[in-house]
């Protein structure tokens, strides 16, 4: 059975996008049931090109990418939700999305980042920023994709995700 991640952030253009395209891309390399969308509350409708950069430069194929609400995931429509991350830093003082959507109660955590769109330094200190936030990314999925998803309860799950937050 697919394990399905929503992750969320506001404007559904930088983090959120770098963490379903890590989460994707590390999933089908490792050969794990496990499937990202990302979404956001107030979405931009189009998507930061640093991120869509950062992604192409780690062979990730973004062409199907697009900035979406989180509408989309509330409906009878969307698929059942195991695990819903929010990505936007509460240590920012930026008001990170609460979803209240879902089917099954998904269990919810929230791996704060830092917004790489605020980056010093021009356009070259955007495309650092935003390439160290997709590799931070990609150690917590990787860290959630060794996780024996198929067989913790939701109990395991939330207390394992917290871990992962705290790493």
């Amino acid at each position: 059975m697919t394990v399905h991640v929503l992750i969320l952030c506001t404007h559904n253009s930088a983090r959120s996008v770098l963490s379903e395209g890590m989460l994707n891309h590390l999933a089908r390399s490792l050969g794990k049931d496990v499937q990202a969308h990302s979404a956001g509350s107030a979405p931009r409708g189009r998507l930061n090109p640093f991120a869509l950069e950062a992604l192409n430069n780690a062979g990730i194929d973004t062409s199907a990418y697009r900035s979406k609400s989180w509408d989309e995931f509330t409906g009878p429509d969307a698929p059942p939700l195991s695990i819903v991350i929010t990505v936007c830093d509460s240590a920012a003082a930026e008001a990170c999305p609460v979803f209240f959507g879902g089917h099954g109660q998904p269990v919810k955590v929230h791996w704060g980042y830092p917004d790489p769109s605020n980056a010093e330094g021009g356009d070259e200190g955007k495309r650092r920023a935003f390439e160290l936030t997709r590799q931070a990314i990609g150690y917590r999925m990787l860290q959630l994709l060794a996780l024996p998803l198929d067989t913790m309860d939701k109990s395991e799950l939330a207390d394992a995700l917290s871990a992962i937050a705290r790493s």
